[in-house]
Parts: structure tokens; C-alpha cells; sequence
């Protein structure tokens, strides 16, 4: 599903973010990716979204060695990947509707198809009586699960969470878990980047932590190493 063969990444300046990432991350698995900030967590998710190139290695998602596909190809590699940001990323011009089906009608959905599947997914989030709603009228935790919703609406077979939860509270964020690990046993892959030290060791999933550029540990149901530091 996602591999990480020998994988650099070194900026301009001569900083090297990655250095030497060797990972495989199978189909169906819920995978936290932890560290410090800065650690190098932002830029492997990066890599797999084709936002930066690597500086050496490859990178494959699905068999395909993304590293090598030529720019024409990226959207396309994109749409097997749905992303969850902290910050949400709604359109507040558009109700919780409108803010899904736009992610169908960028690729080219048919109208059949969006009015098919915008209420299944509301349904699977819980948002179906806030389909009217403009993204000023709902809550911190109702605002994520729309951007959830947004990001599997086109049935990717992997999910990115980049703090999913770093904006919400103890029991909205348990909440949003709860909605995560049900679209991870659907089948859907899941990487989750995050700092939330309880989430990590209640829910025993593996655990990839980065330090410096480097993976220094992958425990397949794992906790969060208490000697990091998250500022």
C-alpha cells in the first residue's frame, strides 16, 4: 500500500529533513506517525502527497513508485489519498453540502453520483441534519468530522490525518477518533500524525516515531514515548 524505500530528504539550505526512512505500511492498517515538532512528520506526509520531491529513495503507494511519475500524473496519484488537516479547511461560503460534493465535482463527478454519495458519507459522520449548515454555524468537533466527509467522499483507499484532533477537546476528540477508527475498519489505510499522548496509548495501534530526520521506532501497538517533546 505505501512503502518508503531508503528515503532522504535534504532542503537547499542543506538541512536534512528525512534521512534514510525505510517503512511499509499495509493495506487496512491504522498507523500513528508521532515526534516533535520539526521532528520530520510534516515532510513524510509531504513526500507521499507529491508536495516535495525526495532528494534520494523511493516512494511507492499501490505498486506505483511515485518518486518517478511525471508531474501530469500527480492529481491523479492525489485522488487515492484523502487528507484531514488540524485547521479543517473548509469553504465558508458553502454549507456542510455544498463543502463535500465540491470535492467530487473537482474531479469531474456526475451530478447523480454526488447527490448518491454526500448523504451517505453524512450519514457515516453523524452530520445529517447539518447538511444546510454554513461552517459558522457548527462546532469545532462537527467542522472536523465535515472535513473527514470531505476527504473519503471519493472513496480514497488511504487517509492522511495531520492532527486531526489538535484543535478540539478531550471528549470531541475522542469523538473523532471514534469516527476515524470506524472508516479504518472499513478498510480504508490511515496514517495519523499527532501529538495526543492519551489517544496513542488507549488505542494500541502501531506507532512509527520520527527524531531528527530518522524513524527511531516502530512498535506494532504501540504507546507514546513519553520522552518526547512536543514543543
Amino acid at each position: 500500500m505505501i512503502k518508503f524505500v531508503n528515503v532522504s530528504k535534504e532542503y537547499p539550505n542543506g538541512v536534512e529533513a528525512l534521512s534514510n526512512i525505510n517503512l511499509e505500511i499495509k493495506k487496512g492498517e491504522f498507523v500513528f506517525l508521532v515526534g516533535a515538532s520539526g521532528a520530520g512528520k510534516s515532510t513524510l506526509i509531504k513526500l507521499l502527497l507529491k508536495e516535495e520531491e525526495a532528494t534520494t529513495g523511493s516512494i511507492y503507494l499501490n505498486d506505483i513508485d511515485i518518486t518517478r511519475v511525471r508531474n501530469r500524473r500527480i492529481p491523479r496519484i492525489r485522488r487515492n489519498i484523502g487528507v484531514v488537516f488540524q485547521d479543517f479547511r473548509l469553504l465558508h461560503n458553502k454549507t456542510v453540502y455544498e463543502n463535500i460534493a465540491f470535492a467530487m465535482e473537482i474531479i469531474g463527478t456526475r451530478p447523480k453520483e454526488i447527490r448518491r454519495r454526500v448523504p451517505m458519507v453524512l450519514s457515516m459522520v453523524d452530520l445529517s441534519r447539518k447538511a444546510s449548515h454554513f461552517p459558522d454555524q457548527l462546532s469545532g468537533g462537527e467542522h472536523q468530522r465535515v472535513a473527514i466527509a470531505r476527504a473519503i467522499v471519493n472513496n480514497p483507499p488511504v487517509l492522511i490525518a495531520d492532527e486531526p484532533t489538535g484543535n478540539l477537546d478531550p471528549d470531541t476528540a475522542w469523538e473523532i477518533m471514534k469516527v476515524l477508527s470506524d472508516i479504518n475498519a472499513g478498510g480504508t489505510t490511515i496514517l495519523m500524525a499527532t501529538h495526543a499522548k492519551d489517544i496513542v496509548n488507549m488505542m494500541k495501534k502501531r506507532v512509527i516515531v520520527i527524531e531528527d530526520g530518522k524513524m527511531i521506532r516502530d512498535d506494532e501497538k504501540g504507546g507514546y514515548d513519553h520522552e518526547i517533546q512536543t514543543i
